[in-house]
């Protein structure tokens, strides 16, 4: 079982150049969770992972990992404590499958050290942790974009971080891959990690995310379990389309879909 304090993000403001990205934005997050960060194109949630990870430099704020201010902790202690997971990543070598999820365990070895039997071990854990031991000697840039995605997540596991940071993990995949994808994030948050996701899709965060971070107006719009804090208004007014939501009242499960008579019946009046 993973063990995280998790983060704690204060007053977080970021600017490129004059404009503003970020402003004033605060949210804590604990260990086994999984947080869906939320925001129409252009809200900061990129910015907010890049931050997070110290790609890019404090300007305003603070940010807490694990306990420790980030400013505080080198680049190793950070890849130590939080691992990155990209929407994809394609390159002309033909790496395994075992040999990329490998690359995550060089955070615990020097710079001109080899992986050994504790490395290996640990892709190896890694590969059974995420279900694909069964393709551990194919080629990774054979595999379709589902099982990419769920290598890169292996790889990130096999760095043994315990904060997880996802960048839209299910960008460009297929209904099912979408699914399974989610479904092994639920999983590594039950294990202990906290795991934050962006995505474009309410609707993942209502399934999967224990709260979701919605940003607006370059702040914290919303912070919470997401039957409390997402609202029909609230989403119309972040993606400017009618939205509704429909609860089944069997299950409690919500799903979010646009409201056609709205949409139809405002086109008309504005034509």
């Amino acid at each position: 079982m993973i063990r995280t304090q998790g983060l704690d993000v204060r007053d977080l403001s970021f600017r490129y150049h004059v404009d503003e990205v970020l402003s004033d934005l605060s949210f804590q997050a604990g260990g086994g969770r999984v947080i869906g960060v939320l925001g129409a194109n252009g809200a900061g949630k990129s910015t907010l992972f890049k931050l997070i990870l110290g790609i890019l430099p404090l300007q305003k704020g603070e940010i807490l990992v694990n306990g420790t201010r980030l400013g505080d902790l080198s680049a190793r202690r950070r890849a130590r404590e939080m691992a990155y997971i990209p929407q994809s990543e394609t390159g002309t070598f033909p790496f395994s499958v075992f040999e990329v999820v490998l690359m995550g365990t060089t955070v615990s070895f020097g710079l001109f050290s080899q992986p050994g039997k504790k490395e290996r071990k640990k892709a190896e854990e890694a590969l059974r942790l995420l279900k694909i031991e069964s393709f551990r000697d194919r080629r990774y840039d054979q595999l379709s974009g589902g099982e990419q995605q769920l290598v890169l997540i292996a790889r990130a596991v096999a760095q043994d971080a315990p904060i997880l940071i996802m960048d839209e993990p299910s960008a460009s995949l297929d209904y099912g891959n979408q699914i399974r994808v989610l479904e092994e994030i639920r999983e590594l948050a039950d294990q202990g990690y906290l795991v934050l996701f962006s995505t474009h899709n309410p609707q993942h965060v209502f399934l999967y995310a224990d709260d979701v971070l919605l940003i607006s107006g370059q702040t914290a719009f919303a912070y919470g379990p997401p039957h409390e804090v997402l609202s029909e208004s609230l989403l119309s007014h972040v993606y400017r389309i009618p939205i509704r939501l429909e609860e089944s009242a069997r299950t409690g499960d919500v799903t979010v879909l646009p409201d056609f008579l709205k949409i139809r019946r405002d086109n008309k009046l504005g034509g």
